[in-house]
């Protein structure tokens, strides 16, 4: 119940204050990573090691003491700080009110804007972006980053619930180390392997979300065709049933440079347009709700238990 309760919290503080993008927190947390690997980076996995360790490992045993502590005096007020970790560990409404900027602008031939949108939210240069293009860029990335901003935390939240609120940090400050600390070296080793193993089943939880909330039979069939292709395979496969749950074809060469950048094709169905956009920001919210209503069956099979 009280995991419920927090989930319900965070989605509404979130609903009515959006966090905005890159928060302070990101901001100071992404500072000392990079001050870090400053520190200690010898080109060793070891030194990543301990660079992961410094970096985590306090932070993950001050969020469990603290929802500790406070669900000792009472279970809602550990509810109500597992809220607020989720709440920052999120932020998935900044990027849905991007999305939708994007598709308003597509809708009314604003194609400047369009572009002039995607480019601030997707720090992508989009100058040479058609409307094909802008609708299937910003349909990508409001599917990659709600897997990376909301189910993913979501996943290792529940996973990890006996822990207290220590699933979505250790899955959020290992996103961002992964990436910071990215780059094939011996030093992000660590890091990277790290992340892909708690990304590995949250891919897959939030590909067959989209499926359930979509077209099922083309979404699995995308995600496992499909995504393997991709650079960043899991991410592709994320990407892969997002396009089949909604029937769209994503991926393809964008126009970047003066020349096309390769891509393979991921999804299947029409050109993306501007209601794929919306349809994406949609089926994000469709597989939300599917996970609230199994955790309130789950909480109705315990109190009839």
């Amino acid at each position: 119940m009280a995991l419920l309760l927090a989930v319900l919290g965070a989605l509404l503080l979130e609903h009515f204050r959006p966090l905005s993008q890159p928060p302070a927190h990101y901001r100071a947390f992404a500072a000392y990573s990079d001050w870090l690997r400053d520190k200690l980076d010898g080109g060793e996995p070891q030194q990543g090691l301990m660079a992961w360790s410094a970096a985590v490992l306090p932070v993950l045993v001050a969020v469990f003491f603290v929802h500790a502590w406070l669900a000792h005096f009472s279970a809602l007020l550990g509810a109500l700080f597992g809220a607020a970790v989720l709440y920052f560990t999120g932020g998935f409404k900044y990027y849905a009110r991007a999305a939708e900027d994007v598709a308003l602008a597509l809708d009314a031939g604003e194609l400047g804007h369009a572009r002039e949108a995607l480019g601030r939210w997707g720090n992508v240069d989009a100058a040479q972006f058609g409307a094909h293009d802008l609708a299937r860029v910003a349909t990508e990335r409001v599917l990659a980053l709600s897997h990376r901003q909301l189910f993913g935390p979501l996943f290792w939240f529940v996973v990890l619930g006996f822990l207290g609120p220590v699933g979505p940090v250790l899955y959020r400050l290992s996103s961002i180390l992964a990436r910071r600390w990215a780059g094939g070296d011996a030093f992000g080793l660590v890091a990277r392997r790290v992340f892909q193993g708690l990304d590995w089943p949250a891919v897959r939880v939030t590909a067959l979300s989209y499926a359930v909330a979509g077209d099922f039979e083309d979404a699995v069939y995308c995600w496992r065709t499909q995504g393997a292709g991709w650079p960043d395979a899991e991410e592709g496969r994320v990407l892969a049933a997002g396009g089949g749950a909604l029937g769209v074809r994503l991926g393809l060469p964008l126009p970047l440079g003066g020349a096309l950048l390769a891509r393979p094709e991921l999804g299947v169905g029409d050109e993306a347009q501007a209601q794929h956009v919306n349809g994406a920001v949609s089926l994000i919210w469709r597989s939300l709700a599917l996970w609230l209503a199994l955790g309130v069956l789950f909480v109705v099979a315990g109190w009839a238990a």
